[in-house]
């Protein structure tokens, strides 16, 4: 696989980034060596695109799900058994969603938030694709849910990068360097074990042939050059209030946050002497202002009740 092929495998999430405010700079934080992101659901004008922000978000379960080969593979098969393209293409999103798991488990429904939007930062920022696909696994009762929430790959100045990605949803009152110092923790242990997880999954449906091949290679140590990165995404409930003056002097506070969460974190808890790996980690911080309303939206949306699917024919 190329470089120019793998950039063929990245989405396009312009539609979501458009309701997303994302900084990219040298935060207070280390490692120092590249610059880190924050970002946060954005405004126009005075007024947050949230609702913007959580229907893009929903649209995009389809591509978590199923990678462009599958999709077209399900679409092939479901006009041949008599759909149109657009029925078929219906079928295909309704059952993405609800693959999407339910659950009254807050955490469960706040983490898988978090995965979405890892895999879509992981794309847009590292332009890394899935090597494996996490939402089957999540979903697949003959799977344990177990390892990163995201490995991505790329190719870049001939090295074979692989990306692992981990994120964090706090919506709770909390500790926010509490709360990363268990995100870098969480990383690390994922990192530990990623030839467990790739060999647990190799062969089955959740890697493509091509991805299958390169962690086939990684694993046998027959891929040349490769580097490993990690991305952490930290997203949680920011109750610090934002005067509502002007788009711009909005943006200018929510960027202040996320400059004085990254600044107090003590950084003598990343040992980047004991742990090497974490010199090439990406931190990505995303406050969200009433942070569980904005799940239990998205949850719905991702996925209603099957109480709603049930009822669609005597409804009709």
């Amino acid at each position: 696989m190329t470089s120019e092929e793998i950039k063929l495998r990245l989405i396009n999430n312009d539609a979501l980034f458009n309701n997303i405010f994302v900084i990219e700079q040298d935060f207070d934080i280390v490692p120092n060596t590249h610059p880190h992101y924050g970002a946060s659901i954005t405004y126009q004008d005075l007024t947050e695109l949230r609702r913007d922000f959580l229907l893009q978000l929903v649209d995009t379960v389809i591509d978590w799900v199923y990678g462009s080969s599958k999709f077209a593979e399900l679409q092939k098969l479901y006009v041949a058994s008599g759909k149109s393209l657009a029925a078929a293409s219906s079928e295909i999103i309704r059952k993405a969603k609800q693959k999407f798991r339910r659950s009254d488990d807050k955490l469960l429904i706040q983490g898988q938030l978090g995965e979405l939007l890892l895999f879509h930062f992981i794309q847009r920022t590292k332009q890394a694709v899935p090597l494996l696909r996490k939402m089957p696994i999540t979903t697949s009762s003959s799977h344990e849910r177990f390892g990163a929430d995201a490995i991505h790959y790329k190719i870049r100045d001939n090295k074979n990068i692989i990306i692992l990605g981990e994120a964090k949803a706090y919506t709770s009152s909390y500790k926010f360097s509490s709360a990363f110092e268990n995100a870098i923790n969480s990383i690390l242990d994922t990192y530990e074990n990623l030839r467990t997880e790739l060999n647990l999954y190799l062969h089955e449906d959740f890697l493509d042939a091509e991805m299958n091949r390169v962690a086939e290679a990684f694993l046998t140590n027959k891929l040349s050059n490769v580097e490993i990165e990690l991305v952490s995404l930290v997203l949680y409930n920011e109750t610090t209030d934002i005067k509502i003056t002007n788009e711009q002097e909005i943006k200018n506070q929510i960027t202040q946050i996320i400059c004085e969460r990254y600044s107090n974190f003590d950084k003598s808890k990343i040992d980047l002497d004991k742990h090497p790996i974490l010199r090439r980690i990406t931190y990505i911080v995303f406050p969200v202002l009433l942070l569980l309303s904005s799940v239990a939206s998205f949850t719905l949306c991702a996925s209603p009740p099957d109480r709603v699917v049930e009822l669609c024919p005597s409804l009709i």
